[in-house]
């Protein structure tokens, strides 16, 4: 039993003097410590790709050359998708830990959901791979050495605000390892890369700074660390053509190209990691919704009450009911279900139009839509039911305005509508859901320079949800709805109209 004790302790001895030996060789540690080309693991038929060996072989070249003199060394990666940076990222971090004692490493990603989602879960997976996982514990958003010195040896994923950037200010880890590491970088507010970068000053230090990401946005700090930028002399900044890359899905690459165009935007940003034309490829900004939420809402009684109705699709779908009369967007609230049957929705649906006498009932008429749109015409008879096809042509702006501008398709069209409005006093409820949809969704062009929207399955793949809600509200711009008079035959029309609705109504009768 001793002797046992003994040659695993020698074991022991052996893996830490063999990490060790790998400290200003990060290629070497990623080659040894998981198990590449070992029958039955994961890694059987796998091995580091030529670009992520050339970045790591490049670190290791830094620190050897005295890196901890020369002042931090600084990485930018913008790419195309599926190119293996959140591996990368992994295994940079893993060496940073396992081959310096008390390493102080943080990482920060443009959300919260892609930390979650996409970053942390990476890490996970190569941490569970790694041969000396035992020194370590893994936590829901950390890794800590074991024992007391995990305090100070430890990495740490940390969401950033930029009003407090306080996590951001206390990179400091004088005279041993410091790495800090922006993933989806592009989306990373200025004032966090700006308190980042006069924190990263000890000396005698190893200061390692990796900014990966796909190059959304034309703008900030991750665009100047390129070609022509303001901060690429200081930054060792790369571009990489996922089609470059084996691995990738090279017919997926394909289809986006043959969809949007070699030279659209969305190929530039998605595929090649080169930066938009534009400012940037988010359709709706964030300001424009804010506004939206904090408005004064004003509907008047003479205007049509228009109601959109998103039916969902697949499991992790709403189905959401959203009303509006004129810009006024805000004071019938939203309602949003999950699971009810197609009759059931029917029903909601058809009480809500009663309750409020909707002048029109738009409805996504795509996968289960098309029954709910058939019940609907039923139970609301007199009324305007309209089924919406996202995918259609578009139909009222086929030659484009200076406020719609030219469109793909439906989808784009009813969004372009719903912009434009939301820019000119149209009030929205302050839901956190619907602010969160409106802003996440991208753009590009097509080949005849068209807008159209980024599609949910590429939403779902950057780790976002169907937006549901934002395209409920969409679809009440689907087609302009006639309003009443305007004055005193308004009040009594609409009058009328309640008093019909007073009375009791069945909306499931119809259907018998």
């Amino acid at each position: 039993m001793a002797a046992a004790a003994a040659k695993g302790s020698d074991a022991e001895t052996k893996l830490r003097e063999a990490i060790g030996g790998f400290r200003h060789d990060p290629l070497g540690f990623v080659l040894f410590v998981f198990p590449w080309g070992v029958e039955g693991t994961e890694l059987e038929h796998e091995k580091p790709r030529e670009w992520q060996a050339a970045q790591l072989k490049a670190i290791g070249d830094y620190l050897r050359a005295g890196g901890s003199v020369e002042g931090a060394l600084r990485i930018a990666v913008a790419s195309g998708h599926g190119i293996g940076k959140s591996a990368l990222v992994a295994w940079v971090l893993l060496w940073a830990l396992a081959t310096f004692p008390m390493t102080k490493v943080t990482i920060t990603a443009n959300t919260d959901t892609q930390m979650r989602t996409k970053t942390w879960p990476e890490i996970s997976k190569w941490f569970g791979l790694m041969v000396c996982q035992h020194w370590f514990a893994l936590e829901a958003t950390s890794i800590r050495a074991r024992g007391p010195r995990g305090k100070v040896w430890r990495c740490d994923a940390v969401p950033w605000s930029a009003n407090n950037t306080t996590a951001f200010q206390g990179l400091h880890n004088k005279g041993k390892r410091v790495v800090l590491i922006f993933d989806e970088a592009s989306e990373i507010a200025d004032k966090i890369w700006e308190v980042a970068d006069g924190a990263l000053t000890d000396e005698n230090t190893e200061i390692i700074w990796l900014a990966f990401g796909n190059p959304t946005i034309n703008t900030g700090r991750f665009r100047e660390c390129f070609a022509g930028g303001r901060f690429s002399k200081r930054w060792k900044a790369e571009q990489i053509d996922s089609r470059t890359v084996p691995g990738t899905n090279k017919a997926e690459l394909a289809k986006w190209v043959e969809d949007w165009g070699e030279d659209s935007d969305f190929v530039r940003v998605r595929v090649k990691g080169q930066f938009p034309r534009g400012g940037s490829m988010q359709f709706i900004d964030n300001e424009t919704v804010d506004k939206a939420t904090t408005r004064e809402a004003i509907g008047f009684l003479y205007q049509a009450l228009v109601i959109g109705v998103d039916v969902a699709r697949f499991g992790d779908d709403q189905q959401v009911i959203a009303v509006r009369r004129g810009l006024d967007a805000r004071s019938i609230p939203l309602q949003k279900f999950r699971g009810l049957d197609t009759v059931s929705f029917a029903g909601k649906v058809a009480e809500t139009a009663a309750e409020h006498n909707a002048a029109a009932v738009f409805v996504d008429e795509g996968g289960m839509g098309g029954p709910v749109v058939d019940m609907l015409r039923k139970m609301l008879r007199g009324r305007l039911v309209v089924g919406v096809n996202f995918g259609g042509r578009a139909d009222r702006y086929t030659m484009g305005t200076d406020e719609i501008p030219l469109v793909h398709d439906k989808a784009a069209e009813m969004w372009a509508t719903m912009r434009f409005n939301l820019k000119n006093g149209l009030a929205i409820p302050n839901d956190a859901e619907l602010k969160a949809e409106l802003t996440a969704r991208q753009y590009g062009f097509d080949p005849k320079n068209q807008i159209i929207l980024e599609s949910k399955a590429d939403m779902k793949k950057r780790g976002l949800s169907s937006p549901d809600v934002a395209d409920a509200l969409a679809l009440t711009f689907a087609y302009p709805v006639a309003d009443l008079p305007e004055g005193p035959s308004a009040e009594a029309a609409f009058s009328n109209l309640q008093q019909q609705s007073a009375d009791q109504y069945d909306p499931l009768a119809e259907l018998g």
